[in-house]
């Protein structure tokens, strides 16, 4: 069937409208993707357009303008935050006139960066930690994903493993991290394990949620267009598991960098973690200390910043305008 047989336009309103009952195959398994299988939404976006349509060009701007002002004053609440945050802090260590091994000022602890920055300590063990973070988050996401799918579609391995996935849990990583030490050595192999452990299990309980929260009718509709199991998985059962999976992933990063600490701190001689726990322990450095955990802070937010812009271009067909 051509394509003037599946859609049609309205001159007036300059939008277009589909029939998925005269859609080609292909084209209706693509919907999963963009949303539109869903008749709410696509009714939804027709309804948005014709209101839009509608508007005159005066309100149209007005709607832009308030939009943009309202996101950029969001996106200026974190750097007021910072400087509020800094200013108390400042002001604390002013008046409680407290020593530097207690609470540092804010000069002294940028003094410090700036110098452990200038002579590269910062920048390498900075590399250390960020190369046993992108290792473990790589073997922890594969594991979790790919376990996650066949408890998602196996119940039978599901009451098999859960028991003893559950229990793990129960096992603090602090505790595990010396025996992956003493198995897998002192080397980077041992960091990046802790790593992945600390990942897994989130990112595992999403990612089965996420599969299983595939409606049933969609899935009717997928097998009455006949669609091949690599179909059903890449236009219903990723998109649909993909918000859940995504809100495990953030968690997931953020858990990432607690992994690597403990990891560097049970055994290491290099990473942010062995440069706090040096500052704390030996000498007593409590500038490096704020500078090292600082860091750490900035490797988080960084981490959950890609992954929330990752989300916002993989889910932006969930959007309605």
């Amino acid at each position: 069937m051509g394509e003037s047989g599946w859609h049609h336009e309205d001159p007036q309103a300059n939008i277009r409208t589909y029939d998925l009952a005269a859609a080609p195959k292909t084209l209706c398994l693509r919907f999963f993707w963009y949303g539109l299988v869903d008749m709410d939404i696509l009714e939804n976006k027709q309804h948005s357009h014709s209101n839009l349509a509608s508007q005159g060009t005066a309100e149209r701007l007005w709607h832009y303008v308030r939009r943009s002002v309202r996101q950029r004053s969001e996106v200026l609440l974190v750097p007021v935050a910072m400087v509020v945050l800094v200013g108390v802090w400042a002001l604390i260590g002013r008046l409680g006139d407290y020593p530097a091994f207690l609470l540092p000022t804010p000069q002294l602890v940028w003094a410090k960066f700036v110098q452990v920055a200038t002579d590269g300590t910062l920048w390498y063990h900075t590399s250390v930690t960020l190369v046993e973070i992108l290792g473990g988050l790589g073997l922890g996401l594969t594991a979790a994903l790919l376990l996650g799918y066949v408890l998602a579609k196996s119940p039978v391995v599901e009451r098999f493993l859960s028991p003893y996935i559950v229990a793990s849990q129960s096992v603090p990583i602090v505790a595990l991290a010396p025996l992956l030490i003493v198995w897998f050595g002192f080397g980077l192999l041992s960091k990046v394990m802790v790593c992945a452990l600390t990942i897994f299990f989130p990112v595992l309980i999403n990612t089965v949620i996420g599969l299983r929260s595939v409606e049933e009718d969609l899935m009717d509709l997928m097998r009455s267009l006949q669609a091949s199991r690599w179909q059903v998985f890449r236009f219903l059962e990723v998109p649909a598991a993909l918000p859940v999976v995504m809100g495990g992933l953030k968690i997931g990063v953020t858990l990432s960098v607690i992994g690597a600490v403990v990891g560097e701190f049970a055994q290491s001689d290099r990473g942010l973690g062995f440069l706090v726990n040096l500052a704390n322990r030996g000498l007593f450095d409590t500038p490096l200390m704020f500078v090292s955990l600082f860091v750490l802070m900035t490797i988080a937010l960084v981490l959950y910043g890609l992954v929330s812009l990752s989300e916002a271009l993989l889910l932006r067909w969930k959007r309605t305008e």
